[in-house]
């Protein structure tokens, strides 16, 4: 009996660890994280995705584009371009490694602003 208290204590201890960490966002104060406080023994293990769970992110992901294409089709000019000027804040400064996750994300980007662009332009005729 006393066996099952200790092995629920012991599987318990890295999510109270996680919780903990909640209340100071991980340690972050105002100067950012002052040390790396995560040990190995710490991390909690992910499960694997199986296909299922992958599908319905991947349509998760479609619906969240879709809706975001919609929402950009109806605001300003102005506000279109700052959308456009945030992939640049992504996408590698010069002399850094292009990333081609990094670089794929920026023009992912841009991409869902030109067809929120086309949208509005066939929604306005």
């Amino acid at each position: 009996m006393s066996d099952q208290g200790a092995d629920a204590h012991d599987a318990s201890l890295p999510r109270q660890r996680a919780l903990s960490r909640w209340d100071n966002e991980g340690g972050a104060g105002p100067n950012g994280p002052q040390a790396d406080t995560t040990v190995v023994e710490d991390k909690v293990p992910m499960p694997e995705n199986n296909a299922a769970e992958l599908g319905a992110l991947h349509i998760r992901v479609i619906a969240l584009e879709n809706l975001v294409i919609s929402l950009l089709s109806m605001v300003s000019d102005q506000q279109l371009e700052q959308a456009r000027e945030m992939a640049s804040y992504i996408s590698p400064r010069p002399g850094f490694t292009h990333h081609p996750l990094t670089t794929h994300a920026a023009a992912h980007m841009v991409d869902l602003v030109e067809r929120a662009s086309r949208f509005r332009n066939r929604a306005s005729s």
